[in-house]
């Protein structure tokens, strides 16, 4: 039987009762659990009843909201049984990414919050310590949580506290080298952390069945883990004993469990058990609760579990926006091609033309527009899994020996592999190709995913050439123009549509480093880049000023920047980037190098964390938009120009 702490629940199933005992207390369960304090207070046999009602309630909401849902049905079950045995918050709880985590927000006091996900002023779509004390460590990059919760672990050994530390990640979150290196650590520091491998990557295999989880109940239990201690006391005096009771040992593991490696890690390994068999997950935790050192537990889940349109196509209902619930199927999405659309069919055409071009992705192949390319270029494409780090490096390998790589990559991914970046390619002028989605702010995903400081840390390297489009057939030539560069490059785009200009399907390139006037004007002169060139024009018509799709952040179009400042009374710059670093920097450095002194104002992103919300809201509060820009202009322009342009 587990420990217990005042109010924890006694993990004991009715092995002969097939019934679901009722409370007369409770109605509806769910709407009766506000804090996992309550749901300890329940008996055991009550929670499959209230698996299937937070299934149900969190299909029902992310219809309404949109967000991540294949990834929470399937840790139904698993949150529970977390929850349940451990003393949550002062035992730790430490999601990796983020996406499944939305039943942990529902069980811990943020049901009625629930209709605001993603939503300006509302609950993260991702866990936030700000939001709540059972969000113990904020995530939104994979990878992150076994290390988080080592440094826990540790801390609460120094401070003498007697806390439990569970680090729960993904199949794919475990590819990552950092996670890895933390398994290592943890292992070589014989830290007492239990990690639980989320598997839903595959439907449950043979062994997950009724003798893997009775296997996995006795190999967690209090006996064996005495017998197995006590053996080690015992024979440990006789080496060649206890060195045989041990390979004994696992090799009866080896034959209906995975275990060497994390063993070799210095985890004590169970599993695999089913991730949806409440029974099973409630006692192999409660007894691994009672174990110390690094334990790690093999959990096989289900993406979509329980909601028949998520678990047939867990890649679509990764991420959904608003759905029907009833019939799964989702809003119309806009008939304007994406510029995520955009590079995917270029991709297409100008591997049809160039056979030296490889694309990789580390692990984004939906996001990143590149599943065509994947299925009419198999050998040519590479998912390096979420791995970002290899990904750049494993580019910079296949352009030495002569081919052309494309690395489709979120903004704020790239940013995990920054060094690589630096040391790998730039360094050795390697013409790898970036493309760079997610640039600017991303709307309901927030600060973990916002793409906003990318210009900032590109253009202070050698060598690189870097691009922003101001709409899709611009997007198309930047990416041809990249594509012939003999160094490296980066083209950089926003999440969504663009303008809606019309795509030729020409590979054309665009003349290196020029920027293109796109209304001449007086007085005022506006330099936009990229995704700012269409408010720039708006708020450009209503103040009679020039403005200038510039194009090109890295190498900049000096001359005409030059030329402008002689011929205008006040520049602009306007870039959904950070101001610090960005191209209004660049703009500034460029006229201090060439002593001309003129009034500049650097229009961008704040130097903060832009929070999550509809896109064009954001973009409006951080003065991003026509009338943005327009106010910010009159309000720091001279006050002799501002009453000029005012009256234009």
């Amino acid at each position: 039987m587990a420990e217990s702490w005042p109010g924890s629940p006694t993990i004991s199933w009715n092995e002969n009762s097939n019934s679901m005992p009722t409370n007369t207390n409770y109605g509806s369960l769910l709407e009766h659990i506000n804090l996992p304090s309550d749901l300890r207070a329940l008996g055991e046999n009550e929670l499959p009843k209230l698996a299937e009602e937070l299934r149900k309630f969190l299909v029902e909401t992310v219809s309404k909201t949109g967000g991540h849902l294949a990834a929470g049905l399937g840790t139904v079950e698993l949150t529970i049984a977390l929850h349940y045995v451990f003393n949550t918050p002062h035992d730790r709880l430490v999601w990796d990414v983020g996406h499944q985590t939305y039943p942990h927000k529902i069980l811990t006091g943020r049901r009625k919050q629930m209709a605001t996900l993603r939503q300006e002023g509302g609950l993260s779509g991702f866990p936030r310590r700000e939001e709540s004390e059972y969000d113990t460590f904020g995530v939104g990059h994979s990878s992150t949580s076994i290390s988080a919760a080592l440094g826990m672990a540790v801390a609460a050994a120094r401070k003498k506290e007697d806390r439990h530390v569970v680090a729960v990640i993904g199949d794919g979150a475990l590819s990552a080298g950092m996670a890895f290196e933390a398994l290592n650590n943890a292992g070589d520091m014989d830290a007492n952390i239990l990690v639980v491998l989320n598997d839903n990557d595959m439907s449950i295999s043979p062994n997950v069945g009724a003798m893997s989880n009775y296997l996995v109940r006795i190999l967690s239990g209090k006996v064996y883990s005495s017998v197995r201690s006590g053996s080690k006391t015992v024979l440990g005096t006789i080496p060649p004993m206890w060195e045989l009771a041990k390979r004994a040992e696992e090799h009866m593991k080896g034959m209906v469990m995975p275990s060497t490696l994390f063993e070799e890690l210095g985890f004590n390994y169970f599993g695999p058990i089913d991730g949806h068999d409440l029974k099973t997950l409630t006692h192999t935790l409660s007894n691994l609760r009672n174990q110390n050192g690094p334990r790690f537990l093999h959990v096989v889940t289900r993406k979509g579990k329980g909601y028949e349109p998520a678990e047939g196509d867990p890649c679509v209902y990764h991420g959904v926006s608003p759905f029907d619930p009833s019939t799964g199927k989702m809003e119309s999405k806009p008939k304007t091609k994406t510029y995520t659309q955009v590079f995917g069919d270029w991709l297409c055409d100008m591997a049809a033309k160039d056979d030296t071009l490889v694309a990789i992705t580390p692990a984004m192949a939906e996001g990143s527009g590149m599943v065509a390319f994947s299925k009419q270029f198999p050998e040519r494409y590479f998912d390096v899994g979420i791995a970002e780090q290899h990904a750049l490096t494993f580019a910079a390998g296949l352009a030495c020996e002569g081919l052309k790589p494309v690395v489709a990559i979120y903004s704020t991914f790239l940013q995990r592999a920054y060094d690589q970046l630096i040391h790998d390619i730039c360094l050795q002028d390697l013409p790898v190709m970036l493309a760079i989605d997610r640039a600017g702010l991303v709307g309901a995903d927030g600060a973990t995913h916002g793409g906003n400081f990318d210009l900032s840390y590109l253009r202070s390297l050698p060598n690189i050439t870097i691009m922003a489009p101001a709409d899709e057939n611009e997007c198309r030539q930047m990416l041809t123009t990249a594509h012939h560069i003999k160094g490296p490059s980066a083209v950089r785009y926003p999440r969504g549509s663009g303008p809606g200009a019309k795509i030729s399907k020409d590979l054309v390139d665009l003349p290196m480093g020029k920027a293109e006037i796109q209304q001449q004007g007086s007085r005022v002169a506006i330099l936009a880049f990229g995704s700012m060139v269409a408010p720039a024009l708006e708020a450009g018509n209503t103040l009679g000023a020039t403005v200038v799709n510039m194009r090109f952040i890295k190498p900049l179009d000096e001359n005409l920047i030059r030329e402008l400042a002689g011929s205008h009374e006040l520049i602009v710059t306007v870039e959904e980037n950070t101001i610090k670093g960005g191209a209004g920097s660049a703009v500034n450095e460029c006229l201090a190098e060439a002593s001309i002194t003129v009034p500049i104002i650097n229009l961008g992103l704040p130097d903060a964390f832009v929070e999550h919300g509809e896109t064009r809201s954001l973009l409006s509060q951080c003065g991003l938009d026509a009338q943005g820009i327009r106010h910010s202009i009159l309000r720091a322009a001279p006050v002799k120009l501002a009453r000029v342009l005012e009256s234009a």
